[in-house]
């Protein structure tokens, strides 16, 4: 028993590993934008189809694909924003009907272009078995996706919070007026994060299509879960973007070791709304609670002295 909880978790964080890094572009272009792209899996997908061309037609491992799959999603993803960047009323409201409506179009593409068959990448290393001490086992493909996810979270937090451009954007999603008096050009650095958000879209697809069978239908799915796991974060939150996502992979994971499969997408939503219920700020709530309050429970700002002057003038 002991040893199946064991690989039921190590299963989870693997996958949910995973899910934060579906969940890292969708996050970052809230985070600046406060635009949900509902368009952002059909683009992890439409990495996952580059490297699926290039392995059946060029005979490419999917790791050699990404800079071809980078070029690509990276034009769509500036694509994307060029046509949100023409909403000028209602931009939050707008950008979401016009998503959707993107999301539908490069599903059709996909399925045009390559039909509704499910496809798989043909590498041997990929679906190769790693085992842990004799007994966690894994595919070489989930290791790796895991570790470029967990990469991918802090060099993105560490650009954010110690570069240049990683300060305007921040600026940015919090006044973009404000950012425009100290010089800042939004415009340019909204696209960046699109571009980026791109990117990192790229590098889930490319990690999709190495471990998993991917078909056209799959976007839909993808954007729900990067959904879930940004609003559990706290929309627009990075740092707690692989908490939930881990979280989540745990929660799925033991859910189909102990109970059914077919709940493995429920457990998630019912993990979704207890801390929404609890925290309606998501995770990045529960460090604000934590830094306010010191730790003694007290916040900085307080004192013994307010009580002590009370007692003194009553005495």
């Amino acid at each position: 028993m002991f040893e199946l909880t064991l690989q039921a978790v190590f299963s989870g964080l693997l996958s949910g590993a995973f899910y934060a890094l579906i969940a890292l572009g969708l996050a970052l272009v809230f985070g600046t934008m406060k635009v949900i792209n509902l368009a952002h899996g059909e683009l992890i997908l439409l990495a996952a189809y580059v490297a699926y061309t290039l392995e059946s037609v060029a005979g490419w491992s999917p790791l050699a694909s990404l800079p071809v799959a980078l070029v690509v999603v990276g034009i769509c993803a500036a694509g994307v924003y060029f046509l949100i960047s023409r909403i000028k009323r209602d931009r939050e409201l707008n950008s979401l009907i016009l998503t959707f409506g993107l999301a539908i179009i490069i599903t059709n593409g996909i399925l045009m272009i390559w039909s509704a068959d499910v496809r798989s990448t043909g590498g041997d290393w990929a679906h190769g078995a790693f085992v842990l001490g004799d007994s966690l086992f894994a595919m070489n493909a989930e290791l790796l996706a895991a570790g470029v996810s967990v990469v991918l979270v802090v060099l993105l937090y560490l650009w954010l919070n110690h570069s240049w451009y990683g300060r305007a954007i921040r600026a940015v999603s919090s006044s973009s007026e404000a950012a425009k008096l100290m010089g800042v050009n939004p415009r340019q650095l909204e696209l960046l994060s699109f571009i980026i958000a791109g990117v990192l879209a790229t590098f889930a697809g490319v990690a999709l299509y190495s471990a998993q069978t991917i078909a056209p239908e799959l976007g839909h799915n993808l954007t729900i879960t990067a959904f879930i796991i940004t609003v559990l974060a706290g929309m627009g939150s990075i740092s707690e973007v692989l908490v939930g996502g881990l979280l989540i992979g745990v929660i799925e994971a033991l859910t189909v070791t102990y109970f059914s499969s077919s709940l493995r997408e429920l457990s998630g939503f019912v993990l979704f709304l207890a801390v929404l219920l609890v925290l309606p700020s998501g995770l990045s709530g529960l460090k604000m609670k934590t830094r306010k309050a010191g730790p003694t429970g007290v916040s900085p700002g307080s004192s013994e002295k307010p009580a002590r002057q009370k007692q003194l003038q009553h005495d």
